[in-house]
């Protein structure tokens, strides 16, 4: 039995130039962090005489004698990426929902990948573990998705991710004072807005609009050296929330299925109410809204969005890891 933990990330920054549709011509970068909430894979050899040979539980149960016949688009990618033949029951869970811009099915697949290679007995690297869930993610499966959430979930932390012209990309730590760190994770706030969505078919309209969309693009990639710096100078920590709400304001203009009303309404009611920036995560249309909130105005932000579920989290630098392994026979 092999069980690997995951974790979810925030994207503050930089989000559209992680698509290979922008960064391989212009390059990309984007500002993002984990935190302590973390998708769980569990994996074992299944003995051959189950009348199915593949068991996968997830938000269904899928009992399959054949590869091709298993309809989890990850499961499917990752197995026929790793030439897998022998049975497996594989199961989920999630601290969070899916599908909610927290960048969780990249975390399923690079849990995934990361468990089955434990159950090889091989080890992989972060570098490695990132970019062959970004190839089986985007060549594989096909899907209109990012490369950044890969990444972030692989690697873990507070970072910096540079995506070059040539397909490649860098990881830079974002190296914070801790009495600094303390403060921005103070100042922020996460309310999940009931709606789930496909985040690529949001992502294909968005895609469709990079050449009409170039300014706006390019603004967003130079907030992230903006704000970069203003966290690790004495610049007041409220200007981040400041920059917060000018990305968000560019977001919304790459596509119109970005947001909608109801999403607008969230924003605004926590504007109202003291918050001073925030953004919707992932590619839009609903999921996790964030909010940078001063601490002695969240209250009355919590108030006002009573009927929205409040997480409270922390930043997390472990990245994806083996939680516990069992060989065979043990």
């Amino acid at each position: 039995m092999i069980i690997s933990r995951t974790p979810f990330r925030i994207s503050f920054f930089g989000g559209g130039t992680d698509y290979p549709a922008w960064y391989l011509k212009n390059g990309g970068s984007v500002l993002a962090t984990t935190i302590d909430k973390y998708c769980y894979i569990s994996c074992r050899y299944l003995p051959a005489f189950f009348d199915h040979k593949y068991r996968i539980v997830y938000s269904r149960i899928e009992n399959v004698k054949e590869l091709n016949e298993i309809e989890h688009p990850s499961v499917k990618g990752v197995l026929q990426f790793m030439g897998e033949n022998r049975g497996l029951e594989i199961h989920h869970d999630g601290d969070l929902p899916a599908r909610s811009g927290l960048g969780s099915s990249s975390s399923f697949t690079v849990g995934l990948i990361n468990a089955l290679m434990a159950q090889r007995g091989r080890y992989i690297s972060k570098e490695e573990l990132a970019s062959q869930s970004i190839h089986v993610e985007q060549t594989l499966i096909g899907e209109s998705v990012g490369s950044q959430d890969q990444i972030s979930a692989a690697f873990g932390g507070f970072n910096q991710i540079e995506f070059l012209k040539d397909g490649s990309f860098r990881v830079n730590p974002v190296i914070l004072k801790q009495d600094r760190k303390v403060e921005l994770e103070g100042h922020l706030m996460l309310f999940f807005t009931g709606i789930s969505r496909i985040a690529a078919n949001i992502a294909e309209a968005k895609i469709a609009n990079f050449e009409k969309r170039e300014r706006q693009l390019n603004e967003i990639s130079k907030m992230v050296g903006q704000a970069v710096k203003l966290l690790q100078s004495d610049t007041h920590i409220n200007e981040f929330g400041d920059l917060l709400h000018e990305t968000w304001l560019h977001k919304k203009s790459l596509s119109d299925k970005v947001s909608t009303k109801v999403v607008n309404d969230i924003y605004e009611t926590a504007v109202e109410a003291g918050a001073l920036g925030g953004k919707l995560l992932g590619a839009g249309g609903g999921g996790f809204m964030l909010l940078f909130v001063p601490p002695e105005r969240q209250e009355k932000v919590k108030r006002s969005l009573g009927n929205l579920v409040n997480v409270p989290f922390t930043f997390e630098n472990t990245g994806s890891r083996i939680a516990l392994y069992q060989p065979e026979g043990l």
